[in-house]
């Protein structure tokens, strides 16, 4: 296929999110107070910048030498919108009827490639409204950015949804370093930095994590997976985050996702782990400046500097079982140290660094074998958006949840966490032949964190 003036070349990392082994569907659930109409989702979009978007009015073609472009089209909404009136599965509840429906489509369901590449699910039966959006479309945050638009704030019906900006509330302007402060700053950079940068490397090439109930594999990806939801109140993160000095809300989350591991695997095979087993995280970073939510104007301009796109580097992020008996607080504390180490290195730079290397000299199918092989020598993959603090309405009905998970990888656990109106829901997705218990799991997480406040409310 020949190549268009106006046709614009995919990103790095768009890429990379289009090859098999790597490709990803950002799926986002909306739970809502009655059900939505195939015209009130119509006309939202209408009125909405989705569609006034580049990317999401542009088709997804491949020139004669494999590579790819994005290709301006006319935009076909009846195409995107799909309307399910009857019952999506067999499960007793709506929530768990959407999970076992987004559950399905992280495996089963791609994005046909003759329409730009994004599609609203209308579940009516269930009150739910799903977005499908390709992760070569942009990231996280650019396309929370993009989705939030469509919403308005419950109690000012002419305002859009905010996200404030990511900043730890425990943190003040920072002080002014000495010399000797600074020069200790640099040294533990650059040992942090060597330290795991030789650990991704060894990912890349023969170390793995050992074999437990939780870890998958090549192929892997392939397999059923199931969907559940583990709920925490942010007010008891706080209180947790509050207890450990500088602590911020993705050490709690870690915390939670280290005890809740333990937990687990104390319950599926229990004195069958040693002390201290290793479990390994995947965590990819996103190295765009993320100032809150980003006014839309303003991604859309191709020449701003925050740009819109997938600029991201990957941070790996162990974790370690214990036993039960353990104080709670150990594993937020243990959990700290680790990230602590991690924003004071470089490796999420590097990675992207040698990412984009691969990509450059050798091409996206070995940018691809390179993460996947990452991937499959871990456990698992985390990652934690910030949400709007307040609650909001699409087509005028409130929204009850907002959720969000991705297509199934060589993980047999993927975890994504989204703030929303005081709570923050993690979408865990197993795959279920090697967890058939995912309820147990969130559970799991869940009673984590309320020992966790526990053990502070009792100091």
């Amino acid at each position: 296929m020949g190549i268009e003036n106006d046709d614009e070349p995919l990103t790095p990392a768009g890429r990379l999110f289009i090859q098999p082994a790597t490709h990803q569907i950002i799926n986002c659930a909306l739970g809502l107070e009655r059900p939505i109409g195939f015209d009130e989702v119509l006309s939202v979009v209408s009125d909405s910048l989705m569609i006034k978007h580049p990317r999401f009015t542009s088709l997804l073609v491949t020139d004669n030498h494999g590579r790819e472009y994005w290709r301006k089209t006319d935009l076909q909404l009846n195409r995107h919108i799909i309307l399910h009136s009857d019952p999506v599965g067999e499960a007793d509840n709506d929530e768990a009827a959407v999970n076992d429906y987004l559950a399905d489509l992280t495996v089963s369901t791609p994005l046909s490639h003759d329409k730009p590449l994004w599609e609203i699910h209308i579940l009516s039966a269930h009150k739910s409204l799903v977005l499908r959006l390709h992760h070569a479309l942009g990231d996280g945050i650019s396309i929370m950015s993009l989705m939030l638009t469509l919403c308005r704030k419950l109690d000012d019906p002419e305002q859009t949804p905010t996200i404030e900006p990511l900043i730890s509330s425990t943190r003040s302007s920072p002080r002014r370093l000495k010399t000797g402060e600074k020069f200790s700053k640099v040294v533990k950079m650059i040992w942090f930095t060597l330290i795991y940068l030789f650990d991704f490397m060894s990912r890349c090439l023969w170390v793995r994590d050992r074999k437990t109930v939780v870890r998958g594999g090549e192929g892997v990806e392939l397999w059923p997976r199931k969907l559940s939801t583990a709920t925490f109140s942010l007010d008891d993160m706080k209180t947790v985050k509050n207890a450990v000095n500088n602590a911020t809300i993705n050490d709690v989350l870690f915390g939670i996702i280290s005890s809740g591991v333990s937990k687990y695997l104390d319950k599926r095979s229990p004195n069958s782990h040693e002390e201290g087993l290793q479990i390994t995280g995947v965590a990819l970073v996103n190295l765009r400046p993320s100032p809150g939510l980003q006014d839309m104007k303003e991604l859309m301009k191709k020449n701003t500097k925050i740009g819109w796109g997938n600029k991201f580097g990957i941070m790996l992020l162990p974790i370690y079982y214990h036993k039960k008996g353990s104080d709670p607080l150990m594993y937020l504390k243990r959990a700290k140290k680790m990230i602590d180490g991690k924003k004071l290195s470089m490796e999420a730079f590097l990675s992207y660094q040698i990412g984009n290397f691969v990509m450059s000299w050798f091409g996206p199918k070995w940018a691809s074998l390179l993460n996947n092989r990452i991937i499959c020598n871990t456990t698992f993959t985390v990652s934690n958006i910030v949400g709007p603090r307040e609650e909001f309405t699409i087509a005028g009905i409130p929204v009850t949840y907002l959720r969000t998970t991705s297509s199934s990888l060589s993980h047999a656990i993927t975890m994504h966490m989204l703030s929303y109106a005081g709570k923050a829901d993690l979408q865990i997705l197993v795959a279920k032949d090697l967890i058939p218990d995912p309820d147990n799991l969130a559970k799991c997480f869940e009673d984590a964190l309320l020992e966790m406040k526990e053990a502070v409310v009792q100091k």
